[in-house]
């Protein structure tokens, strides 16, 4: 595979470019790569031996002739950009999407370059003309141009062939502003390099027992560093020699200078400016804490952040957009805004005076960074989403009609005759299965496979259509209990497997951990009375490194649901209680149903990846159900509200990248 590669490389002054120089070495043992920079010589000598390194002007003609295979854009908020951002709509590619906001690289791209007439035509393009007039203060020098309320990447995202985000927040954004193209989430890589801490303190002029406090990256107005350093003043109460270094550059409208002054904190503040990436990193390694804070956000990630965590940094964060993703126990998180002074000044207080707390959340960054971060795994996600989107599908013949085998349909109801019950109730839910199904992820030899609340309708077709060799069933029912059942297709054919009994959200499941490649949990979710995350927890730990959840369950945000709510109805999808059956048993009703964010929050804190999300139908809708649909999106679209994700069945596949995060995630719980 060859892959056109765009991104700035150091000298210039950018994390982007240390980013790509940290990414292209890995990447390069997947694929060739030639990168394509402005009009200079890079530094590093590491991106020139594993890469060809062209000029962007070159670029065209060799696309034209078909040499690329993919094309990846790296596109950042700043002038760095502009090449790139140029190219990127002229010649649609996948996007590397660093910040979700891209009103600063838009304004290099045209005030910068004295258009200030395509500016407001972006202005429009993007906001529409009630923002025109801000755009036109703007030019005759009233007001700043709005770079936190407009985003201004719509012609960016109408434009590009797909998209890689560092975070699902970048995603769900993304999806808001209407991109349907295909995204995929994969996390900002890390080295985990060795630094001799005593040697960085020493170069420094730091002893060793002084208490170190650290921020690192561009000194930007919203990384929050007047918090930081008033904060720090009134630790300075309580730690009389503790210090403070502010590594990066200095904003030139942002002055800290006069605010270190006016607290008396010239002996005890310093700040470091740019420094080359070997000192940067001592730098980190030399702090005791690290405050890495954003405010308001424009949904980005930070390398600094990923690097202070793979130092066993402890940091303390805002609690917001991609930082509200990391692990609970890997990071302190503070609420942005109001009140960020006191929250700061609390937990930077607290490490001060529990420094075994600090190692201990500064152990678990580093686990995680380790488990998820490392710039391998990166590269090798890089390569598997490219290659995946540039493959063609394949082309396949049907059979002669003699030999035609049974379309999946056909062989799920084939299984499902067994009584009325259970034909009428495959039947209703076929569409879900084959969707299901075909959103799988295929087995091999020697692959293994659960399916929670088995009614083996779906279980044969996991053997003979996705290839899985070993199948185990479960379903509600007395622990320690397993049934071997068998059934028959109307053909004749036999297919049995354990099934095996027990309380999903209770108990100890009965396999040992990393047992299966896959797990299938289908309409199981709306059903759990007390404890989703208990469920979760368990198929974290029964699931082996990278192996897959797939999960169906109704969506509580759907056209449907919407339309019963405007009306004055219940939008549950089965909101009823049940009558009890002649022996007195209760039928399980559903209990809560779930919106796509419940799913991003129920899998970040169960360790998975949200590799994909998606909604789709139980059947295909009626024309009347299809006209009310219709009604419904309009309805939203005109309100400015997501008219994505809102089908009536919601599916999540999560991919297994680490351990449990959060056991009581507050979204979803009172705890």
């Amino acid at each position: 595979m060859r892959i056109a590669f765009f991104a700035p490389l150091n000298p210039q002054r950018s994390g982007i470019s240390d980013y790509a120089e940290a990414l292209l070495p890995h990447l390069a043992a997947h694929a060739e790569v030639e990168v394509f920079v402005e009009d200079y010589v890079p530094s590093n000598r590491d991106v020139t031996r594993c890469c060809t390194v062209r000029h962007w002007r070159e670029f065209e003609a060799e696309h034209a002739r078909g040499r690329y295979d993919s094309v990846l854009y790296h596109m950042g908020n700043n002038a760095y950009h502009v090449y790139v951002y140029d190219l990127a709509l002229r010649i649609p590619g996948v996007v590397m999407l660093h910040d979700f906001n891209l009103h600063y690289l838009v304004v290099d791209a045209t005030i910068v370059r004295k258009d200030w007439e395509g500016y407001v035509r972006e202005v429009e393009y993007n906001a529409g003309p009630d923002h025109v007039a801000r755009a036109r203060r703007a030019q005759a020098g009233e007001v700043a141009p709005d770079y936190d309320g407009l985003p201004l990447n719509r012609r960016l995202l109408e434009g590009v062939s797909a998209l890689i985000v560092h975070s699902h927040y970048v995603e769900q954004l993304c999806r808001q502003a209407g991109f349907r193209g295909p995204i995929s989430v994969i996390p900002h890589g890390a080295a985990i390099p060795a630094v001799d801490r005593a040697a960085a303190r020493q170069r420094l002029e730091v002893c060793e027992d002084r208490l170190l406090f650290g921020a690192f990256g561009f000194l930007k107005p919203y990384k929050r560093i007047a918090s930081i350093i008033q904060a720090f003043a009134r630790v300075t109460r309580y730690h009389p020699h503790a210090q403070l270094i502010l590594c990066g550059e200095e904003h030139p409208h942002y002055p800290l200078r006069p605010l270190i002054r006016d607290l008396g904190l010239e002996e005890r503040v310093r700040i470091l400016g740019h420094t080359p990436l070997e000192e940067f990193v001592e730098n980190i390694a030399a702090c005791d804490v690290c405050m890495n804070l954003r405010f308001p956000t424009a949904g980005e990630s930070s390398g600094s952040l990923l690097r202070e965590m793979a130092l066993a940094r402890p940091v303390i964060v805002s609690d917001i957009g991609a930082f509200s993703e990391l692990p609970d126990d890997a990071c302190i998180k503070i609420p942005p805004g109001d009140g960020e002074v006191e929250w700061l000044f609390e937990y930077m207080n607290t490490f001060a005076n529990q420094p075994a707390l600090a190692r201990a959340v500064g152990a678990n960054a580093a686990k995680y960074v380790h488990d998820s971060c490392t710039w391998e795994k990166t590269a090798s996600q890089y390569a598997e989403f490219l290659t995946a989107i540039s493959s063609p599908a394949p082309v396949t013949r049907p059979p002669a009609p003699e030999t035609r085998p049974p379309s999946l349909a056909d062989y799920i109801l084939s299984f499902s005759k067994q009584t009325r019950d259970s034909e009428n109730y495959a039947r209703t839910h076929l569409h879900r299965f084959v969707e299901t199904l075909e959103l799988t992820p295929r087995g091999g030899p020697g692959s293994s496979i659960l399916e929670m609340g088995c009614y083996l309708q779906m279980t044969p077709a996991l053997r003979r259509f996705l290839g899985y060799e070993d199948l185990r069933g479960c379903y509600y029912g007395p622990a320690g209990k397993s049934d071997w059942r068998v059934v028959h297709s109307e053909g004749g054919e036999e297919f049995g497997c354990f099934v095996d009994l027990f309380d999903a959200e209770k108990d100890l499941y009965p396999y040992p951990d990393a047992r299966f490649d896959t797990v299938l949990c289908c309409e199981l979710l709306e059903h759990l009375y007390f404890d989703p995350m208990h469920m979760m927890a368990e198929i974290n730990r029964i699931l082996k490194p990278d192996g897959h959840l797939v999960l169906s369950t109704p969506n509580i945000t759907s056209l449907r649901a919407l339309d019963a709510a405007l009306h004055g109805h219940h939008p549950g999808f089965y909101h009823v209680y049940v009558k009890p059956d002649e022996h007195g048993e209760i039928p399980p009703r559903h209990n809560r149903e779930y919106s796509p964010h419940d799913m991003q929050i129920l899998f970040r804190s169960a360790g998975l990846e949200v590799v994909k999300l998606h909604t789709g139908w139980y059947a295909p809708p009626s024309n009347e159900e299809k006209a009310r649909n219709e009604k419904m999106e309009s309805l939203l679209r005109a309100q400015g509200y997501p008219a994505v994700l809102r089908g009536d069945v919601l599916y999540a596949i999560g991919r297994k990248i680490g351990q449990v995060r959060a056991r009581w995630p507050r979204e979803l719980y009172d705890a």
